[in-house]
């Protein structure tokens, strides 16, 4: 079974962390209505919505990706690199227990979910101002004994190694050049991004349809164009927090070695 792990928005969400953007006025309320259509929409693809709480005192907190990396075997719960954002991981580590062992990384290192690209068993992560290098080497300790190969990435212009690229089919990438390099991915084809629409890297592939931001149609004829099935979501107000279609979920199979085991050793 597909499940896809969410977090309500914040009431707070118009403070949240930004680093590329410059702040505007954020509607809640719509921001809200946008993240039930985004969960009405993995639902209708197959997944098990499991809503962890709320948490209206964390801006950021929608954003769940950012909190971990899921893998077949294991999850392993990140560090982010905003100290605004490290209350958000512990809510959620009791959610993914039911599912995966849990490990935990340690301080002072720092990683967001949102800068590992999985393909495969090879776990591309970015060097970015949230994750350093500290959480690449953690990250690649505690996920070799699992047969994962992590492979550090430089990219520009973005928070996040997935604003920039993200996996739509398998061996096929939807990437902005302007922000990371092809030749980064030498096992993949890569369909660039509308340069007018430099977001519009962040998709999220779900049982053979790729979730697209609804705002950049350009990139979304261009998906179609190769013969993918898109399905649109409007998160023009998550986006104004730097989020999109990959942060606001934690996706995976449910597997046989789900475990009710949470490791606490951060």
């Amino acid at each position: 079974m597909l499940i896809a792990v969410t977090r309500p928005v914040s009431q707070s969400l118009a403070h949240c962390e930004l680093t590329h953007l410059s702040r505007e006025s954020i509607d809640v309320a719509l921001a809200a209505a946008q993240h039930a259509a985004y969960e009405r929409l993995l639902s209708s693809l197959g997944a098990a919505l499991v809503r962890v709480p709320a948490a209206h005192e964390l801006p950021d907190a929608v954003f769940i990706e950012d909190t971990a990396v899921v893998l077949d075997e294991v999850a392993v719960l990140a560090r982010p690199g905003a100290p605004s954002r490290r209350g958000e991981s512990a809510a959620v580590a009791q959610a993914l227990a039911k599912y995966r062992p849990v490990l935990c990384m340690k301080p002072p290192a720092t990683l967001d979910g949102g800068d590992v690209l999985r393909l495969g068993r090879c776990l591309y992560v970015g060097r970015s101002s949230r994750t350093d290098q500290q959480g690449i080497e953690q990250l690649e300790s505690l996920v070799a004994p699992f047969d994962y190969r992590v492979v550090p990435v430089e990219f520009t212009g973005c928070l996040h190694l997935k604003s920039a690229v993200t996996a739509v089919a398998n061996g096929l990438l939807l990437l902005n050049p302007d922000w990371i390099s092809a030749a980064a991915f030498p096992t993949c084809e890569a369909i660039a991004i509308d340069d007018r629409e430099p977001h519009g890297a962040n998709a999220l592939e779900i049982a053979g349809v790729v979730i697209h931001p609804s705002q950049f149609p350009r990139t979304r004829d261009r998906l179609v164009q190769c013969g993918l099935r898109v399905a649109s979501v409007d998160c023009s107000e998550l986006a104004k927090a730097e989020g999109a279609v990959t942060c606001c979920s934690l996706t995976f199979e449910t597997s046989s070695a789900a475990t009710q085991t949470v490791r606490t050793d951060a």
